[in-house]
């Protein structure tokens, strides 16, 4: 199902932006004029007995022993196989933070303000979606935990 259809049936507000195609979450923040803070991007991750899909502002990564700690279980990334198999009808590396459309557990990071607009990829590199986080939390229901890390720079 397109994210934007989905948005729509719900009746939520959002915008969506076209943008030069972006390959990261950086470069959509650059491409769109917006702070990385308010860029979500998702990550895949596997426990030892399901995925989970996070959260992160674009300037963050995912802190893995964080999670972990907090789910009682080992974390790992996803391999990019395990990331195709699951999101058929994305772009390969263009994931929406809609984890319950493929059955997933969504994990939100803390760093999020529920009244700031958050921008993320609508499963194309060159489509995004702009909508208040608090709307996006009443849609999708995730876990709120404390797991990105600020990114050194040059990584």
């Amino acid at each position: 199902m397109r994210v934007t259809d989905f948005l729509a049936d719900q009746d939520v507000p959002f915008e969506t932006v076209l943008h030069a195609p972006a390959f990261t979450a950086q470069k959509l923040a650059r491409f769109t004029h917006v702070p990385g803070r308010q860029v979500a991007k998702s990550v895949l991750l596997r426990g030892p007995r399901q995925y989970y899909l996070a959260v992160v502002p674009a300037i963050h990564h995912v802190d893995l022993e964080a999670l972990a700690d907090a789910l009682g279980e080992p974390i790992r990334l996803a391999t990019e196989d395990e990331v195709n198999d699951l999101f058929l009808d994305c772009e390969r590396g263009a994931l929406t933070p809609f984890g319950s459309l493929y059955g997933l557990v969504t994990l939100l990071d803390t760093s999020f303000h529920p009244d700031a607009l958050v921008l993320f990829e609508a499963q194309r590199h060159f489509l995004a979606i702009r909508m208040l986080c608090r709307d996006f939390e009443s849609l999708e229901h995730p876990r709120r935990l404390s797991f990105a890390r600020r990114a050194r720079p040059g990584v």
